[in-house]
């Protein structure tokens, strides 16, 4: 049974005033483990009593959920390509997102990590480090 079919299923009982409880134990005897919990049978009732139809969250005013945007990015990696040795409260003056964001941008999305004050790659290529190597041995 598809999860939109579980949600009709819940819907028309709900609308003949079954608990949620029996609606729980009614999916899981036919469907088993495929079903979801009781707590979110229970929610769901509970919406479509408040003649809600859809069950997706509604939009909140406030900040949004994140300033992780592919232009926050790509400035934090401008600033990075112009000086390597920047501090992450320095690229939070010029770029402008929280002081966690720039850092989640750095290490999740550009997968930086900062050695002796400089960010570099984090997974170096085979030709980065046969090049290292051979710089050392100079």
């Amino acid at each position: 049974m598809s999860k939109e079919n579980i949600r009709f299923y819940i819907k028309t009982r709900t609308a003949l005033n079954i608990q949620p409880r029996v609606i729980y134990d009614e999916l899981y005897a036919v469907h088993g483990d495929q079903v979801p919990c009781l707590r979110t049978v229970e929610r769901w009732c509970k919406r479509f009593r408040e003649g809600r139809d859809n069950l997706e969250d509604e939009a909140r005013p406030g900040r949004p959920v994140t300033e992780t945007t592919t232009e926050n990015i790509e400035q934090v990696r401008l600033v990075i390509d112009d000086d390597p040795r920047v501090s992450i409260e320095e690229i939070q003056e010029q770029t402008g997102p929280s002081y966690g964001t720039t850092q989640r941008i750095l290490v999740d999305h550009l997968q930086l990590t900062k050695v002796t004050a400089r960010y570099l790659p984090k997974q170096l290529t085979d030709f980065q480090r046969s090049e290292r190597v051979r710089i050392c041995k100079e």
